[in-house]
Formats: C-alpha cells, structure tokens, sequence
C-alpha cells in the first residue's frame, strides 16, 4: 500500500468512527490550542509592555531612591520596593542631585519627580487625585502633550507658583465639558490656578495619567508637602548608544556628593531605559518558556489517548491485518500504515488546535483593547511552527509502539481472531 493510499484509508476511517476521533483528538486539541494562545499572549503582554515602557522614551535614564540594607551592605530591588512602599523614607536625593548630573557631557536635560495624593476642589466637586510635582523640562523628555493651555515655566518652579495643569481624566470629572484654564482648584487649603489641559494618554504601567494633576515640583515640595527631596528623576542622553558608561558616570557624581565610598550602600538606583527594555524582553521570554512547559502535559495526555485509541485499532483489525500480510505485505508496510494513522490523527489535530487558539488568542485581544489596553493581536509564526511540530512529534512517539505491535502480528494467528 503506497503512503497516498495509507492517508486515505486513514482518512476514511475516522471519518467511520467520528465519535472516537474526536474524543481522541480532544486532549491534543486543547493542547495545541494553548500553545497558540500562550504565544499570542506573550506577545501581546510584550508589545504592550514595551511600548509603555518606550512612552518614557529609549534614550532616558532613570534615577530613583533605594533603600539599603544596614546589616550587610547589600541593597536588593525587591526589599527595597517593600521598605519603601513600608512606610520607609529616603531624603538624600535632591533636585541639585540632578541639576549635577546635568553637567556631565551625555546628559541632554533631566526632569525631576515627587508624586502626591489630595482631594482636590473646585465648587462643589471634590475628586481624588494624583498630584505629579514635575520640573518645568518633562515635556522635552516625555511623551505627553498639551491639549490646552500650556505647561509651566522654569521660573514659575522657581517662584513657587501656584499652578497647575490637569490631566485629561481629572478636568473632565472636576469641570465637565466647562472651559478648566483660568480657573481656581483648592487642595491642601492652598489655591492653584488651572494654566493648561494635558492631551488624553491612558494607563502607563498601571497607572492612570489622565487622573493625575501636574504642577511646579517646588511648588509641590514647599507649599504642600514641606520636603526638600525627590523620587526620582529622569535624564535624556545626547548619545543613546552609550547608556552603560552614562550610567556609570551618574552612579559616580551621586557617590561623591552623598559620601558613599562603598557601592553596596547606594541609596539610589540607576537604570538605562534601554537596560530596561532588554531585562522585560528576557523576563517575558522566560515565562513564555514556562507556560510552554506546562502546556507539554497536556499534550503528553493527548498523547496518550491517541496510543491508546491506536492499540484499539489494532485489536479492532487484527483480522484485517493478518489477511493484508497472508496476500504479501510486508511487516514495514504494516508499521508504516499505522504509523501514518497515528501521524495524521495528530496533525488534523495540529491544525484545528492552531486555529481555534488564533480565534481564542483575537477574542483576548479584541477583550483587552476594550479595556483600554494597547494590546497588539499577534501570532508569531513560530507559534505555529512550535504546535505542528508538537503535533507530529507526539504522532510518532505515541503511534510508533501500536504500530509495531501491529507489524509482530503473526498472519495465521490473526486470521483466527474473530
């Protein structure tokens, strides 16, 4: 029997035994349909991660606090994250920190940052909000841009100015479809006069920018919140090729000018947007990895069920085999014959599989971009190469031993069976 004729006696009967085929080939689908969807939303989480992290831009720096550890030295991330979030406060980096760093020879400017919760006024309406104490340079440096009015200027910082400029979110809920500039916002028993409207951005790395209230990060250190220091703040480099040795240098100004001669005992952090980007991509990568390995088990079940269907068939046709070798075939071509009906169960399989997961992976995307998220349907074609290559993996791991079992079949023997 050549290969065609074997396809197409395989095909015919599953097409005789629909129920079974398609019990058989559940446990594979769902597994080859996971595997569609995990790529797709790997994808999905990247692009939309990447692109918030780029709406920072790609050639910035950030500077931020960090909290040491006292016992040994050592300042891990996450236990600073923790201390932070804790209660813990770091006060040693300041607006003149930055103003230094903008004297070295790749730094461009810099924008520096303190971020505030208030309940904010305007007649009768009292909302919530993010108040975002900015140098008068983040609009050189960030993606926003203005709707309305303008931003703030270097002297209204230094001045301590009263004014403020409200996201978009934050002006639709205090002044409705109203005109916001020149009027008067009240928090913290201080006036501020509206002075500009920032265009719609939506969620930046879960949080809400439309929410937020920007105003003179002086004005907000002073009048507000009776600080002298920052959280962070942001540089843009002239040559974005070099951020390492940039970065370098930042970490050595801020050395010196908070007396730290052991590198363990920083209290700030330094990292390269770029550096950023590159550690996101191999973490996305990684769990993708995961999730693939996790997905193998379903697989190695489908797997299962297909051997397990293909041992049926085997018993199911002894006679038939035992004829087919009596006229002349050949062990090979028994094995081949089986081996084939075990190959194409799981391709078929493959194949529904990659389709319903694009049509699952579309449905994610179409549920995520109502929700607000910049969230890219993608199916990259390894997705695809990756599932029909599973798919006739297992076909042959699984169908190799019913199919030999068949082959060993002695002819008399088989033609006995009823």
């Amino acid at each position: 029997m050549t290969i065609g004729n074997s396809i197409k006696s395989s095909l015919k009967l599953m097409r005789a035994n629909k129920m079974r085929t398609s019990l058989t080939l559940l446990g594979l689908v769902i597994g080859i349909m996971t595997v569609i969807i995990v790529f797709s939303a790997g994808e999905g989480v990247k692009g939309l991660l990447f692109s918030q992290l780029e709406s920072f831009g790609t050639d910035t720096i950030n500077t931020e606090i960090k909290v040491p550890n006292s016992q040994t030295g050592a300042a891990s991330d996450s236990k600073s994250s923790t201390a932070i979030v804790g209660g813990v406060q770091i006060t040693t980096l300041t607006l003149e920190d930055m103003q230094a760093v903008n004297r070295l020879p790749n730094i461009q400017t810099s924008y520096g940052a303190v971020l505030s919760q208030e309940a904010v006024s305007y007649g009768s309406e009292l909302r919530k909000a993010f108040v975002y104490g900015l140098s008068s340079t983040y609009l050189d440096i960030d993606t926003s841009t203005l709707s309305e009015g303008r931003f703030f200027s270097e002297a209204e910082d230094r001045s301590l100015a009263p004014v403020v400029v409200l996201g978009w979110g934050i002006k639709d809920k205090l002044f409705g479809d109203s005109d916001a500039i020149g009027k008067t916002i009240r928090f913290r028993g201080n006036s501020f006069t509206v002075i500009g409207v920032m265009a719609e951005r939506g969620s930046v790395m879960f949080m809400n920018f439309d929410d937020f209230l920007y105003m003179p990060i002086r004005t907000l250190q002073k009048k507000v919140m009776g600080i002298d220091h920052i959280s962070y703040f942001i540089s843009k480099m002239r040559n974005p090729d070099s951020p390492e040795s940039t970065v370098e240098e930042i970490e050595d100004v801020l050395r010196r000018r908070h007396n730290i001669s052991d590198p363990t005992r920083d209290d700030f952090s330094v990292t390269a947007m770029a550096e950023a980007i590159d550690i996101l991509n191999t973490v996305t990568s990684a769990m993708t990895f995961l999730l693939l390995a996790i997905v193998a088990i379903s697989l190695v079940v489908g797997g299962v069920g297909i051997m397990n269907v293909m041992y049926v068939a085997v018993t199911e046709r002894t006679m038939e085999i035992g004829l087919r070798k009596a006229v002349g075939a050949s062990s090979s071509n028994i094995l081949r014959q089986f081996l084939i009906e075990a190959i194409l169960l799981t391709l078929v399989g493959g194949f529904i599989g990659c389709l319903l997961g694009t049509g699952f992976a579309f449905l994610i995307s179409l549920i995520a971009k109502a929700m607000g998220l910049s969230w890219v349907f993608s199916v990259p074609l390894k997705a695809y190469i990756v599932a029909l290559s599973f798919s006739a993996f297992f076909g042959i791991v699984f169908g190799v031993t019913p199919a030999r079992a068949a082959a060993k079949l002695d002819p008399i023997e088989a033609l006995r069976t009823e």
